[in-house]
């Protein structure tokens, strides 16, 4: 399919599902200003190159004055896996700026599983090209099925009730920000655009997982969490939203403690008071 098609059909036939979603949470979460400059980094997959066509698409129309750099980093990737990304930047128009780094030659010596640091290294190397092309924003294609998987993994293996956030601040990079405009669409929206524009992405171009991708799916988390969800979906249609919401409708009245700041609250701090 062209490029023309396919940047209509996310106004047209995917409008409700992803189109109107996308701005959703742009204007829900106050995601983009006036004057901002937003990396917005392509990892070469479905997620993140949908996310780059709306940001075009709102840069053409939308009311708000801002500037993008598309932003692709190459940690390691083979020659093919390079290739595949120019090749869909190129089809899909969207003017990428790629940068190496060494990640996959040094994650690669860890004897356990790389992926977290391989992750936390990926999102600094980000903010340093994005900062160096004078970004104030990246932006990352993380979905709602990634902010669902991130809540169970959390409860489930961390312990805690905690989610991933749609923006925030750098810690380490004072000045700049993250955000995540397609926090309210789901992954199916995303296949079915991709089938129904007969593209080709990258699924999974780390070297550690590529050869064996089944096999790491398999003993992943996450993924364990994603068969979750869709279970889930079978049992009930309203679960998954209502996983979604009880993060930003927290009862802190019938909560055994929570953290702010750092700062440890427990219930019986203050339960005499109460009385």
């Amino acid at each position: 399919m062209e490029n023309k098609e396919i940047e209509r059909s996310i106004i047209k036939k995917y409008r409700k599902d992803i189109w109107a979603k996308f701005i959703k949470a742009i204007k829900e979460y106050e995601l983009i200003k006036d004057d901002d400059v937003i990396g917005v980094c392509l990892s070469g997959g479905k997620d993140s190159m949908l996310m780059a066509k709306c940001f075009q698409e709102l840069k053409r129309h939308g009311k708000i004055n801002f500037d993008l750099h598309f932003i692709a980093m190459n940690p390691g990737y083979s020659k093919n896996n390079v290739d595949k990304i120019l090749e869909n930047s190129k089809h899909l128009e969207v003017p990428i700026e790629m940068f190496d780094s060494p990640i996959f030659e040094y994650v690669n010596t860890l004897e356990e599983s790389p992926c977290y640091v391989c992750a936390r290294m990926r999102r600094g190397y980000l903010y340093g090209k994005a900062k160096e092309l004078g970004c104030n924003k990246i932006a990352l294609g993380h979905h709602y099925d990634d902010v669902l998987e991130t809540i169970l993994l959390n409860i489930f293996y961390g312990g805690e009730v905690k989610t991933m956030m749609p923006k925030l601040h750098s810690k380490n990079f004072p000045g700049m920000e993250l955000i995540r405009p397609l926090y309210f669409v789901k992954e199916s929206s995303i296949n079915s655009w991709k089938k129904f524009c007969e593209l080709d992405f990258l699924n999974c171009a780390c070297r550690f997982t590529e050869e064996n991708y089944q096999e790491h799916q398999s003993k992943s988390k996450r993924y364990e969490m994603k068969k979750l969800i869709e279970h889930l979906r079978k049992v009930s249609p309203y679960i998954e939203d209502s996983l979604f919401k009880s993060v930003s409708n927290v009862n802190l009245d019938a909560v055994m403690g929570y953290r702010k700041d750092d700062e440890k609250y427990y219930f019986l701090d203050n339960y005499d008071e109460q009385m």
